[in-house]
């Protein structure tokens, strides 16, 4: 029987040498200023952000503290850096409907200058368009264009009133107007006259006088008309005054503006429409508190001709990168935004307000995938907008009202933006199936790990990755023997000898801490000590339960045995999750066994209190033994596998070689070691799998060890393949190094049993192997009918 050989102590933890750093101290080190690692993830980003074809946006995939945030906020702000700024992004008023804001773009700060610009024009208009109706020059050709129509007036009547004389007739004016009376000798004839006229010379009047009276109406038409040329003649005018007002005041606007059309365009419209309105523009209306009754709205006048600089980007050196933290739709979108004006609410185009999109149009565009979603239409929206290649403003809360009201419907602005969202693997992998749009907008994937190799360049950049904290945060500097052990706790995090934890945001949290510490003690370094002070602070602000359950197992509440030898029970090992800490607990796994059909009752699933790989676990026992001792007859026997005093629910299938190892005492009827506890998974051939948390497993085990006295004995079994993930306490270590702890590794499963039964592999299963065959001819002398399988 081989003797099975504990793991040299050189296996249980990578160390890190202080020693082969060059420093003295992290001060000496250049400050890093990209990220670490991550190349699939990095040439995933750089191609997103390359490619200009549709739909190429970028999902991060990748756990929390991984670094996603800083890694795409570097990359993008060195792309951003080598790209021209984006154009303005303007809207004015819609001087014909009114309801619909037209936007337009101008190169970047151009939108800027011509804001002001036309702002002075308009205050210098508001100004000068009053005056063009006072003033000797606007009253003298007030009086000429008057003077020149009364002198129509005047021929009418005297062409009139002659006609009336020929033919017996005066013109007088009257309440009701103009009336032709009968005269003699130019003297209006009485009633009295009149009737004493006969009736031939009646007659006579009679006739001429209707004649006259049609000749009056036209000639009363003929001077209505003549009043309405008149006042045209007046309007034109004061049209063609504002109008040459106006030109002077944008002249100079057009002569700097010449190099954009559209400027030029909306200046002629502002022009005309200025023409249009000067009725309310004269001083009776008092100019200062004219607002826009044409809208409803609540802004003055003049406001109708300034420019709303939506996007302003005259102070960009490059494309923008804007990170919207909180993604909601009028924070990506824009908005509408209201004011009241005589209980009534309002708006207009100045009340336009840009979103993060805007903003980042022209650049990039990044969000918080979770975010995006939890906020309603955002994610819909942002869809549409990609498809569409346009931002709308919108007035969302339409959706919502009984009752319309007046709103304004702004034209879209142009989208050129490369938008990137960050989120984990399952809500990547949700989106992706369950959304038939995701995969046509987000076709990039770049995947963050959370671990890298462990190489000398990784751990130089580590050592650089403290300095930059140190230097961020103002704290003391690490030393060598700082460094070593941050790097060794970045190995311990990562569960592997040969790879580095990517959890960037737990390594700066380490630093900080280790440097309160220094700071604590007064030192001017940051050393080992300290680092390793920091982990076991953590350790104590996390582990209240595992303190709690392992004083249960000390007081034998919780029933576990640290010495001797049982059958049919074995010590297991769980590893816990509270919150953020993780620890392992050793947990008693029994197993009994009776003749009777092949029946393999898993307690902890009859109780649901069995997850699917744990039951997964269980069932491939049944195999393992059909596969080893049922090649020439059936396996007939009855067994029952528990998890004693667990009643939380059991996951995973790192037992099932514990369970396999119970299973085979009670079947044998050998006592199993009690000092020993085992973890591993199992195949159907015998063979020890890795498992996770073999470090916290190990542990837990050892302190509860240690509280009952360390005899020299006790260690765990563990599969060979977890070797390289051992990053044991420098505590088990430093024990196992004096042969108070040990450390075992296997490969199949008969490699432990000379460590557990005390006896050769092959004398087990022949135990095993007897005992199956009393209980098969148990069975069939008692149903000799009945096959074990039946």
């Amino acid at each position: 029987m081989a003797e099975l050989i504990a793991l040299p102590v050189e296996q249980l933890r990578w160390r890190c040498c202080p020693q082969q750093f060059e420093f003295e101290d992290t001060t000496a080190l250049e400050l890093l200023h990209e990220p670490i690692g991550q190349e699939r993830a990095r040439t995933a980003i750089e191609f997103a952000l390359g490619m200009e074809a549709d739909g190429f946006n970028l999902f991060l995939v990748g756990p929390s503290g991984t670094g996603r945030s800083s890694a795409i906020r570097h990359l993008l702000t060195q792309m951003a850096a080598t790209q021209p700024p984006p154009v303005d992004w303007c809207y004015v008023h819609d001087l014909e409907g009114g309801a619909r804001p037209r936007s337009f773009s101008l190169p970047a700060g151009v939108g800027h200058r011509l804001q002001e610009a036309l702002a002075a024009a308009v205050r210098r208009l508001a100004e000068e368009i009053p005056k063009i109706f006072t003033g000797k020059e606007y009253e003298e050709s007030k009086a000429q264009i008057t003077a020149r129509f009364q002198k129509k007036h005047r021929k009418v009547f005297e062409q009139l009133e002659k006609k009336a004389l020929r033919n017996g007739f005066v013109l007088q004016r009257s309440v009701s107007g103009l009336v032709l009376v009968p005269a003699r000798q130019g003297q209006p004839l009485s009633q009295s006259t009149y009737d004493a006229l006969s009736e031939e010379d009646q007659r006579s009047i009679d006739q001429k006088g209707a004649t006259l009276q049609r000749q009056l109406n036209e000639a009363l038409t003929a001077v209505r008309d003549i009043d309405l040329q008149a006042r045209v003649a007046l309007a034109e005018m004061e049209m063609q005054r504002a109008s040459q007002v106006a030109q002077e005041q944008f002249a100079q606007l057009r002569q700097d503006f010449a190099d954009h059309p559209w400027v030029t365009e909306h200046l002629q419209r502002c022009q005309a429409d200025l023409t249009a309105h000067l009725d309310l523009l004269r001083p009776e209306t008092a100019v200062e508190e004219v607002v826009d009754v044409l809208d409803g709205g609540e802004e003055r006048f003049w406001d109708r001709y300034q420019i709303n600089l939506l996007v302003n980007n005259a102070a960009c050196a490059g494309a923008p990168v804007v990170f919207e933290t909180n993604p909601t739709y009028f924070n990506l979108f824009g908005r509408i935004e209201y004011g009241m004006h005589q209980g009534n609410a309002v708006t207009s185009f100045m009340r336009l307000k840009a979103g993060a999109l805007h903003r980042a149009n022209g650049g990039y565009l990044v969000l918080d995938a979770r975010d995006l979603l939890l906020n309603e239409f955002a994610y819909e929206a942002l869809k549409r907008s990609i498809r569409n290649k346009q931002i709308r403003i919108e007035d969302m809360a339409e959706q919502s009202r009984i009752l319309a009201m007046a709103s304004l419907k702004p034209e879209p602005v142009a989208l050129r933006c490369k938008i990137i969202l960050i989120g984990d693997e399952p809500l990547y992998e949700l989106l992706y199936a369950q959304d038939k749009d995701f995969r046509r907008y987000f076709k990039v994937k770049a995947d963050f790990d959370d671990s890298m190799k462990n190489t000398w360049d990784r751990v130089a950049d580590y050592a650089r990755f403290i300095a930059t904290q140190c230097h961020k945060h103002d704290l003391p500097p690490f030393d060598r023997t700082g460094v070593a052990a941050f790097i060794e706790q970045a190995v311990r995090l990562a569960q592997d000898q040969n790879r580095l934890t990517s959890r960037f945001l737990d390594l700066a949290d380490l630093v900080q801490e280790a440097a309160w510490y220094a700071r604590r003690q007064q030192q001017s370094h940051v050393a080992a000590e300290q680092v390793q002070l920091a982990v076991a602070a953590q350790r104590y602000r996390g582990n209240r339960l595992e303190e709690v359950l392992r004083g249960l197992m000390e007081s034998e509440v919780l029933l576990l045995e640290t010495q001797g030898h049982s059958v049919g029970r074995i010590n297991g090992l769980a590893v816990y999750q509270y919150g953020e800490y993780a620890f392992g607990l050793p947990a008693r796994i029994s197993a009994t066994v009776a003749a009777g059909r092949s029946s393999l009752i898993n307690i902890e699933r009859e109780s649901q209190l069995s997850a699917a790989s744990h039951d997964k676990g269980v069932f491939i026992l049944s195999g393992f033994f059909a596969q080893r001792f049922a090649r020439r007859q059936p396996v007939a026997f009855r067994a029952s596998l528990c998890f004693e005093q667990s009643y939380g629910i059991v996951d995973g299938d790192s037992a099932s070689l514990a369970e396999l190892y119970a299973l085979l005492s009670a079947l044998a009827e050998l006592p199993l070691r009690q000092d020993v506890a085992v973890t591993g998974s199992v195949n159907q051939y015998g063979q020890v799998q890795a498992i996770g948390g073999v470090n916290e497993k190990i542990e837990g085990f050892f302190a509860l060890c240690q509280l009952r006295g360390l005899t020299g004995e006790q260690g765990v079994l563990i599969p060979a393949a977890n070797v390289q993930h051992l990053m044991l306490d420098p505590e088990v270590v430093d024990a196992c190094r004096n042969s108070r702890f040990h450390v075992w590794g296997i490969d199949n499963v008969e490699a432990g049993m000379p460590l557990l039964f005390a006896l050769a592999a092959t004398e087990v299963e022949q135990r095993v192997a007897a005992c199956l065959e009393d209980f098969s001819a148990l069975l069939r002398a008692q149903a000799p009918w009945l096959s074990a399988d039946d």
